[in-house]
């Protein structure tokens, strides 16, 4: 499992559009300029979001981008399935059922079980209130010597 640019371009995203929201519609023109990723590839992005529900749209020359939820409601989990798909390890595991011939006496398959299990334990149990919370945090002077 490896986390590509789109990935990590889309919690960017997220984690400002929460931290610049108003109540008025978000511009992927400003989310560009503030996070400096391209425009073209912020649509890219912005398509899978709203399609599987995690923001809302609003065309025109006034429209934009929203949450459709407080941020709490999201997890990192949640954001990176809908830009990624499965977190899974290893191919295997990547849907419903493991339809490898060898599952029965794989010598790996626990090991790769537990490894799916704690990658999706973690990513679903930071919020994207979370991420929002940690960069308001690294605004401020870091004191440590």
């Amino acid at each position: 499992m490896k986390v590509s640019t789109k990935g990590r371009y889309a919690l960017r995203m997220m984690i400002d559009i929460a931290k610049n929201e108003t109540g008025e519609w978000i511009s992927i023109k400003d989310i560009a300029r503030r996070q400096n990723i391209s425009e073209k590839y912020l649509e890219q992005i912005v398509s899978p979001l709203t399609r599987g529900g995690l923001l809302v749209s609003s065309r025109g020359p006034s429209g934009g981008y929203m949450l459709s939820r407080t941020p709490a409601e999201y997890t990192t989990g949640e954001i990176l399935r809908v830009i990624e798909g499965s977190m899974a390890p290893v191919a295997c595991l990547d849907g419903i059922e493991n339809l490898c011939d060898q599952k029965e006496r794989c010598a790996t398959l626990a090991f790769w079980q537990g490894l799916y299990q704690v990658i999706n334990e973690y990513i679903d149990s930071i919020t994207l209130q979370d991420l929002v919370n940690r960069d308001a945090c690294s605004d401020l002077p870091d004191f440590s010597i």
